[in-house]
């Protein structure tokens, strides 16, 4: 099982948007996927379509990690029936993508002073998870214990940031930042590697902000850039997967998700993974 955080030091670079598009690509790939909404906003949670109904949100049972029941609470994401209906038509192939539910109470963690005790809180409620291929944890926007908890329990750290001045900044604190929180907790940690999101190509700022990100940061900076939307607000608004959005743009955003999960993961290794599984 694959675990990435997805993370940014600063808010409004659209670091869930790319979770979700994971989220969707993962889908479509028929990768059994576990969706962890850490950030207290739940953002995620609302865009995946989750009616929690009587599940336990991940702070409640980040605050009782050592007996907390992970997979008896997390939710399906509303976006399996339409991918189910879609696959009829095609493969057939069984469609998994369930979510930790996000909450505003897990925010009691996202502080800076956790010790490693509680580091481990979140990385003891996934030993017990099974199943999955990959988990996606959707970090907030800063580097406070609720962060370093999702990197604890993570196998790489992919970064978002937009071609702008204070996100490219940002970025490369979050980088250093890692390289810190290797040596002191957590060894095998790796960077997956810089997504540069809302990228508008016909802006003169961006482009000079993407040169200077290939200066910085060379081989880290993926491909491919996701570029500005302007219909991914609405799939957003619509709880949708952009797999199955209609339309070319939607169409577009999915190969750009596509590619992004491939460069990410090894997505061919986890589908074998889970057919020997099976």
């Amino acid at each position: 099982m694959q675990v990435v955080s997805i993370s940014s030091l600063k808010g409004g670079v659209g670091k869930t948007s790319v979770t979700l598009g994971l989220a969707s690509a993962a889908l479509a790939a028929g990768i059994p996927t576990l969706v962890v909404d850490l950030d207290p906003h739940a953002d995620a949670t609302t865009g995946l379509g989750v009616k929690p109904a009587d599940r336990i949100d991940i702070g409640r049972l980040l605050g009782n990690a050592r007996r907390g029941d992970l997979p008896g609470n997390v939710a399906p994401s509303g976006w399996v029936a339409s991918a189910r209906q879609h696959n009829r038509s095609t493969s057939g192939a069984k469609t998994v993508l369930d979510v930790a539910v996000g909450s505003a109470y897990s925010g009691i963690y996202d502080r800076p002073d956790l010790g490693r005790r509680d580091l481990r809180r979140l990385s003891t409620l996934l030993s017990r998870v099974e199943g999955y291929g990959l988990v996606l944890i959707d970090c907030p926007p800063s580097l406070n214990g609720l962060t370093r908890m999702a990197w604890t329990a993570s196998n790489r750290v992919l970064l978002v940031a937009e071609p702008a001045l204070f996100s490219v900044a940002g970025t490369e604190r979050t980088m250093r930042a890692i390289e810190l929180f290797k040596r002191e907790f957590a060894p095998n940690l790796s960077t997956a590697g810089i997504v540069a999101n809302r990228v508008r190509p016909n802006s003169n700022e961006h482009t000079f902000r993407l040169a200077e990100m290939r200066q910085m940061f060379g081989d880290l900076l993926l491909s491919p850039i996701i570029t500005d939307q302007e219909n991914w607000q609405q799939i957003q608004g619509a709880a949708h997967s952009v797999h199955h959005w209609p339309g070319e743009l939607a169409r577009q955003t999915s190969g750009y998700f596509d590619e992004l999960l491939r460069n990410v993961v090894d997505s061919g290794r986890l589908r074998s993974r889970v057919a020997r599984r099976a």
